[in-house]
Order: structure tokens, then C-alpha cells, then sequence
């Protein structure tokens, strides 16, 4: 399976993106999806992920701002970034949360989010 992220860019503080994640290949269910984000020197943290029956959970930093929804017809999943700050400024990756669990994720290039003070 293939997770490609991609919408990133560079905003000033207070603005939004959208990142979309695209998956292709095998892949069971979109449903256990999710949003990480790391900054150089940083562990990767996750900050939303899709939970299959239940509602999507999210980091205290963005709870409030961030979004994440699913079109299953398009095995998109996406991640709505409102009233961005300068700490969200990060490369952010998906990825299905059961592979990144049990340490066999393999993590693609992500797309590079900056938020400018």
C-alpha cells in the first residue's frame, strides 16, 4: 500500500489547509487512518486519527481546529487545518495506525506545513 500526502504549504498564523491522503495498493479499510506530524529533532506525533465506529480522536494541541474526514470512494482520507499556529509548522505523513502500532509502518515523504507568526 501507498499513502501519499500531499496539500502542504506555507500560510500565515491564523489561516488554513487541507491535507489530503491518497491511498493506493492493497489496503483492507481506510478507516484506520491517521495524521502525524514531526519537526526536525522531534518523535513523530500523531494528531488525528479515524476511529471505525467511534469518533476520531485527536491531539489536545489541535483539538477544536483540526478535522479529519474520509471519502471511501475516492480512499481519501484528509485532514481540515483551521486557525493555524506557528507550533503546527511540522511535515506531515498518514498512515494506518495498526502498522504504525506495531512498528512495520513504512512512512512516505509527507508534505511540508509552515505557518508563518
Amino acid at each position: 500500500v501507498q499513502l501519499q500526502a500531499s496539500g502542504g504549504g506555507l500560510v500565515q498564523a491564523g489561516g488554513s489547509l487541507r491535507l489530503s491522503c491518497e491511498a493506493s495498493g492493497t489496503l483492507v479499510s481506510i478507516n484506520y487512518l491517521a495524521w502525524y506530524r514531526q519537526t526536525p529533532g522531534n518523535q513523530r506525533e500523531r494528531v488525528a486519527a479515524l476511529r471505525l465506529g467511534g469518533m476520531p480522536d485527536y491531539a489536545d494541541s489541535v483539538k477544536g481546529r483540526f478535522t479529519i474526514s474520509k471519502d471511501s470512494t475516492k480512499r481519501t482520507v484528509y485532514l481540515q487545518m483551521n486557525n493555524l499556529k506557528p507550533e503546527d509548522t511540522a511535515v506531515y505523513y498518514c498512515n494506518d495506525v495498526k502498522t504504525v502500532a506495531m512498528r512495520t509502518a513504512t512512512w512516505g515523504k509527507g508534505t511540508q506545513v509552515t505557518v508563518s507568526s
